[in-house]
């Protein structure tokens, strides 16, 4: 067969082609993954996989249109004010199995609305940051971890929505009332223990030392008082005893006449 019945091979894609093929392949890819992450897309949303990264801070290049964000199995210590206020499509965000202390007062602003589901289980939270959480309405799990059972978090927990799966593995790590130490904290509630109670009889009790302080200086005062008229009048008394009698004038004797 001659060269004219060859097949001449398909043309190299030049730099117009090139671009455009890279054109395509960054429409595909979206919004920017962070580094060692995964986000996986479907339907035009974006699934972020970021679990056991060894990341100690959230990380700050996730993607809008993430609506799963895994942060879980990191040594994230502290979750820092608006570190998720972007994010306005998420609707679960894990953060189980760090090393959480600290949560900012705004730590999940932006998130009020949208967000169904919030894992902070398996951390190191003490205290529940009433600001941070009460303005929620996801679902919470804030089991496994080492909460002080005290009036500050039963205020706390009657404005959160925690999940039903795992709210009974709240524990009271320590507690206001020793006898609680370890055991669930729903389930004390449940009873009718209150935390808050022990709270208002100490202050009551407080406020009663206080005011009888007051009531004991006023009556120490008022007898100290009297006992000084009383030894003022007494020694005034004394001086006027003291004082040398005038001598009576006797009425003149008429002669007889």
């Amino acid at each position: 067969m001659g060269p004219a019945g060859r097949h001449s091979p398909a043309p190299l894609p030049g730099p117009a082609g090139g671009s455009c093929l890279l054109l395509l392949f960054c429409l595909r890819l979206g919004a920017p993954c962070p580094q060692s992450c995964q986000c996986p897309e479907h339907a035009g949303a974006v699934a972020v996989h970021c679990s056991a990264r060894g990341l100690q801070e959230v990380p700050r290049d996730i993607p809008a249109n993430a609506v799963l964000l895994k942060l879980d199995a990191n040594r994230i210590a502290h979750v820092p004010n608006g570190a998720f206020q972007h994010l306005n499509q998420l609707r679960e965000l894990d953060l189980s199995q760090n090393t959480i202390e600290t949560i900012g007062p705004a730590a999940f602003a932006g998130l009020a609305g949208g967000l169904r589901l919030l894992d902070l289980s398996h951390n190191r939270i003490r205290r529940i940051p009433k600001d941070a959480l009460g303005k929620l309405s996801a679902k919470i799990r804030l089991s496994h971890n080492p909460l002080h059972c005290e009036c500050a978090l039963q205020e706390a927990l009657w404005e959160l929505k925690l999940d039903p799966e795992s709210v009974d593995e709240i524990a009271c790590h320590t507690a206001a009332r020793e006898e609680y130490v370890g055991k669930p904290l729903i389930q004390a509630l449940d009873s009718g223990v209150s935390f808050c109670s022990t709270h208002h009889k100490t202050t009551d009790v407080a406020m009663l030392v206080t005011m009888f302080g007051w009531f004991a200086m006023v009556i120490t005062y008022v007898v100290y008082y009297v006992r000084q008229n009383q030894e003022d009048a007494r020694k005034h008394l004394e001086y006027l005893k003291s004082l040398p009698s005038a001598p009576v004038a006797k009425d003149p004797v008429s002669p007889v006449p």
